[in-house]
């Protein structure tokens, strides 16, 4: 796309240690007073400044208290700083906007909208018009929500959907010029490391690794997390990215009428693509001696862990951290399973635009647990957003963590983040959908 004069620039660039600008960008020549050439009113990023001093950006401490103009000249406070991350997969564009609190961090405010970005790609090999102008769209509601506090720091991440596609940078050079954000495509490995990085506080600590999975759009993550690795050399130790999705799975065999016969093809599908994780053996060996449990991220998980919870709408706090045996996984595959499309849309945890979607998921999930054969299963409703933002706020000294020795003696559930090795969102700061 040619840049013009009209081009909106990138007012939120990609990168942990980036920051981001104190004003949003304009289009030259193309704002009147008190309204926007992108969309909706005028939100200017607000300047940030220490209560009773001037605008400082240098050292900023967990908890410190920021003045934050508003148009209109009066000051107001608020807590901060605030950080952003933002992940336009196959399927999704979602964002998180989070502070941090202690040793974990606080959502303040989210977003999360289905856009079916890579939609037809494996036929054709590129992203459509229409599911361009879907995510750029929802990019817009994005770029109006970082505009609305002072961000400290943001990472905007783009995954397998612009990895694959033909024309995948072609779209984030016309986001850049239509929206005025910059988007970072990111590797493979830097995926499944983020989404390590987000669910490792789920980790169960009585437990030597676990197997996550993160079964994405366009493709599926299986990371090794081996807790004997030591505290520097981190959780990971092996990795692999299969490619395939729920789209593309979808697209391949169909997602509205799954006959046993289509549902096994799929799961046959996934296992086909298993040769490309070269630690496979040496996994399935520990995982058959050693204490291990799945741990699955990802929009699949969460929505089979509200159909299995009976919920009358999806609730995050319910979801998020729920254990569930290998009984209460068989029932919940075949609850799924005897749905027909319909039962499918009518699952207010599933809808119409999961209904042909979900049972892909469950061939994924169904070939994964059997390849490695844990007893237990952690739903998390977190991933790669979470895992950016602890790494965000770690590089500003931020989430060091508290000793307290009383900690886990209780017998209740310890809230998400407190446990195992990381960090994450208190409990109760739920995001919305």
């Amino acid at each position: 796309m040619t840049k013009g004069t009209d081009a909106a620039k990138a007012a939120f660039p990609p990168g942990p240690t980036e920051l981001a600008p104190r004003a949003a960008s304009k289009r030259e020549g193309a704002e009147k007073e008190g309204t926007s050439a992108l969309a909706g009113p005028s939100l200017a990023v607000r300047p940030q400044e220490r209560a009773g001093g001037e605008a400082d950006p240098g050292q900023r401490r967990s908890g410190q208290r920021w003045r934050v103009r508003r148009h209109g000249g009066q000051g107001g406070y608020g807590r901060g700083p605030f950080y952003a991350a933002l992940d336009l997969g196959t399927n999704n564009c979602r964002l998180l906007v989070a502070e941090p609190r202690g040793e974990h961090f606080r959502v303040v405010d989210s977003f999360s909208r289905i856009v079916r970005l890579g939609e037809g790609i494996s036929r054709t090999g590129g992203l459509s018009s229409e599911a361009q102008q879907r995510a750029v769209e929802a990019l817009k509601v994005c770029r109006q929500k970082l505009e609305s506090r002072p961000i400290a720091r943001t990472r905007l991440i783009a995954t397998e959907a612009c990895r694959s596609a033909g024309n995948g940078r072609d779209f984030l050079e016309r986001v850049q010029d239509e929206v005025g954000l910059r988007l970072e495509m990111i590797d493979r490995r830097t995926e499944a490391h983020l989404a390590a990085a987000g669910c490792a506080p789920l980790l169960d600590p009585a437990t030597e690794g676990a197997v996550l999975f993160d079964i994405g759009g366009g493709s599926s993550e299986i990371v090794w997390l081996d807790r004997r690795r030591g505290r520097h050399r981190g959780l990971v130790r092996a990795w692999a990215s299969l490619p395939v999705g729920v789209v593309t799975l979808a697209e391949r065999h169909g997602g509205v009428d799954v006959t046993p016969e289509v549902f096994q093809a799929m799961v046959e599908d996934v296992r086909s693509e298993f040769f490309r994780f070269r630690a496979r053996p040496a996994l399935r060996k520990a995982v058959s001696e050693r204490r291990f449990h799945l741990l699955g991220t990802s929009g699949t998980v969460t929505t089979l862990a509200g159909v299995y919870l009976d919920l009358p709408r999806y609730d995050r706090r319910s979801v998020d951290g729920l254990w569930m045996e290998e009984a209460d996984i068989e029932a919940m595959m075949l609850k799924l399973r005897g749905m027909d499309y319909e039962a499918r849309i009518a699952n207010p945890c599933i809808g119409r635009e999961r209904a042909d979607l979900v049972l892909a998921g469950c061939a994924i999930f169904e070939a994964i647990r059997t390849e490695f054969a844990c007893t237990r299963l952690r739903v998390a409703d977190r991933g790669l957003r979470e895992g950016i933002l602890m790494q965000l706020m770690r590089a500003d000294g931020h989430l060091k963590p508290r000793h307290d020795p009383r900690r886990g003696r209780s017998g209740r559930r310890p809230a998400p983040g407190a446990q195992g090795s990381g960090q994450g969102p208190d409990q109760g700061s739920g995001e919305g959908e």
